[in-house]
């Protein structure tokens, strides 16, 4: 297994030897396309641990690609799930059939009438026996926090346990459930808030506020996740006293990423300034993507329906989007720091990665 080879004093090692990577560097879960058993493999065989989003997939979907990754590495992964969120009443047929008028203009642009229909429920605890009986290395989650005695069950089998959290409240719940680090999650990360302890608007926290706060709050370690891009963005995380760090759009435009050329083109368009805003128009739920006036129409129609039943209604109408190269209407998740994104090989990004950290670390250190 590879490991840091200059200033090997400077990467923390308590997580990582739990993991058992040689890099603390996470490869971020990204569901619903980018996570590619292709990616997670590359991630993993530099020495960084390759995560795949499986939160919308069926159990035997999530079981295939297990498999698929196991073909491509021997080295640790690791598999993300959505934990369930409190159950609430679905949405009754008049907020349905708002909701699918509110998206009629669109579906005229794209030659697709959106049919209003409720989401199917998701067999969360058909994919988590799959984890199980897969003995997946690492198994981490977010949208809530498992009951300690899942934990445990997880812990039995081998497993290490992450969990997401957005505010210090949220990683202590998740420190009292036994799981062996949390990540933090800063307001910059692209894709769905994990906030589960409140609303999501009120816990959009800056990576460079969040982590440290966490850090002294728990005894756990504490992962990095937002608005990290390169080896600064690395030595920063770790100097608030992260223990690793986890980068999702870093990765998007990498040749194993299973993001859409389109989402790939929008990545490396080159920008001055921050591209992403945070919208509820495409899942019901808090999510951060490019900009896009799907968002602006949508909100400005006023009838979203809570999630997953705005993800459901809405999604033949974003695949048609990215099959028809619409930007201004597709669905492509981000993060604030996408101005400093790079197309490489993934396991190059990782030693790239290593390697501007260790340089950023020598030259702090002569200063």
């Amino acid at each position: 297994m590879e490991s840091p080879s200059q200033n090997r004093g400077m990467w923390p090692t308590t997580l990582s030897r739990r993991l058992g990577i040689a890099h603390p560097i996470i490869v971020a879960p990204m569901a619903a396309g980018p996570s590619t058993p292709e990616l997670v493999a590359a991630g993993s065989e530099a020495g960084a641990l390759g995560s795949f989003g499986g939160g919308y997939l069926a159990p035997e979907e999530l079981r295939a690609a297990i498999r698929a990754i196991r073909e491509r590495t021997r080295r640790p992964f690791a598999v993300n799930l959505f934990v369930p969120e409190p159950g609430a009443a679905p949405p009754g047929e008049e907020e349905l059939r708002a909701a699918a008028a509110a998206l009629e203009p669109i579906g005229r642009e794209l030659g697709i009438a959106p049919r209003p229909r409720l989401a199917p429920p998701t067999d969360f605890l058909g994919q988590l026996a799959v984890v199980k009986e897969e003995r997946v290395p690492v198994f981490s989650f977010t949208f809530g926090a498992l009951p300690p005695q899942e934990v445990e069950a997880l812990h039995a089998l081998g497993l290490a346990v992450l969990g997401s959290a957005t505010t210090v409240e949220e990683a202590k719940a998740l420190e009292a459930s036994g799981v062996d680090a949390v990540v933090a999650q800063g307001g910059e990360a692209g894709g769905h808030r994990g906030t589960f302890a409140g609303p999501p608007e009120g816990a959009l926290i800056g990576t460079m506020a969040l982590v440290p706060q966490v850090v002294d709050a728990v005894k756990i370690p504490v992962v990095a996740a937002g608005g990290i891009m390169d080896g600064r963005g690395v030595v920063a995380a770790l100097a608030l006293g992260a223990a690793a760090v986890q980068l999702g759009t870093a990765f998007l435009a990498c040749p194993e990423s299973g993001a859409s050329a389109l989402h790939k083109r929008e990545v490396l368009t080159p920008r001055v300034s921050d591209p992403t805003r945070l919208t509820r128009a495409y899942s019901g739920k808090l999510v951060r993507g490019f900009a896009t006036r799907f968002m602006v129409d949508v909100e400005r129609a006023g009838a979203i329906l809570p999630y997953p039943h705005q993800n459901a209604l809405t999604g033949e109408l974003r695949q048609a989007a990215t099959r028809q190269g619409r930007a201004d209407l597709a669905s492509m998740w981000a993060g604030q720091g996408v101005p400093l994104a790079r197309a490489r090989p993934a396991g190059e990004l990782v030693r790239e990665l290593v390697a501007e950290a260790e340089r950023v670390a020598a030259r702090l250190s002569r200063t």
